[in-house]
């Protein structure tokens, strides 16, 4: 098949609204009109990849073919249309009020027990879980606990990488030296998260506007959700709170970004000023 000259194959504002409107039908993400040189690199590959003509040919490719392909293909659209920068100790001011001010609340009432479930909503490619992990370990509270922490994405290849918990050095930017000999171990020029860590993590893919898949997680203690809202438009942010709210047991907390909040959103979350964070807390 003989290729169209690539100024045909670029993506007029018309059809960027179409494949915009299909990605925000699947996962809820929002894409501005500046972000149209974005989508056409990166899903021209997929154009090529799959023969198809210009990007015309690509929506219609989306409509017209089977369910399962379909969702197969925007799974594909999403590992390529999103980011998933991040790294260990992110954010390092909300990680001292969960580990010295929320962990020894919710170990002193211990509302459901000897129990404590804590959901990495956008984990990426699991730092942020294994830090949440390593924080309540190194509490020293819940010797005798049943602790779980949860990382869910909508990225299977960011899942993945979580899985194997092997990591470069970016990932360590933000990393007490103490914590990275006590907590990783070198294999072949990476680190690796040690064993006992990662048995308190699990993994799943989640599309977090997808309300069948979310009825999966069960109640929950803590929910970090950071830096996942700043992708969604305000419709898809106020869907996806509601589904945190639910999943949230009484008087649990919910962490958000530095740049993230629930105004306009909602107000059935407490805000909790903490020493070194503000929070949001479902009421008791």
């Amino acid at each position: 098949m003989i290729r169209p000259p690539f100024t045909e194959r670029l993506l007029s504002r018309e059809v960027f609204r179409l494949l915009r409107g299909i990605i925000y039908e699947y996962c809820g993400i929002y894409f501005e009109e500046d972000s149209s040189f974005l989508i056409q690199r990166r899903l021209l590959p997929r154009v090529e990849a799959l023969a198809l003509s210009d990007f015309g040919d690509y929506y219609r490719y989306l409509r017209s073919c089977n369910p399962e392909t379909r969702r197969a293909e925007l799974e594909e659209i999403v590992e390529r249309v999103t980011t998933n920068e991040t790294y260990f100790f992110r954010e390092s001011y909300q990680l001292d009020a969960f580990r010295l001010e929320i962990l020894p609340e919710l170990h002193a009432a211990r509302r459901r027990g000897p129990r404590l479930t804590v959901w990495s909503a956008g984990c990426a490619s699991g730092e942020e879980a294994y830090t949440i992990a390593i924080q309540m370990m190194e509490t020293g509270l819940f010797l005798d606990w049943d602790l779980r922490v949860f990382g869910s994405d909508i990225s299977r290849r960011v899942l993945a990488t979580a899985r194997k918990a092997l990591y470069g050095r970016g990932s360590f930017r933000a990393t007490d030296e103490r914590l990275q000999r006590r907590y990783f171990r070198e294999v072949e020029g990476k680190h690796q998260v040690r064993d006992d860590v990662r048995a308190l993590v699990s993994f799943g893919q989640i599309n977090l506007i997808d309300e069948p898949m979310m009825a999966l997680v069960g109640d929950v203690d803590v929910i970090f959700c950071r830096n996942v809202l700043i992708y969604f438009d305000q419709a898809s942010r106020k869907r996806v709170i509601d589904i945190l709210y639910r999943k949230l047991a009484r008087g649990g907390y919910l962490l958000l970004g530095h740049s993230e909040s629930l105004l306009n959103l909602t107000t059935a979350f407490e805000l909790v000023h903490l020493k070194n964070d503000m929070v949001y807390r479902k009421p008791l």
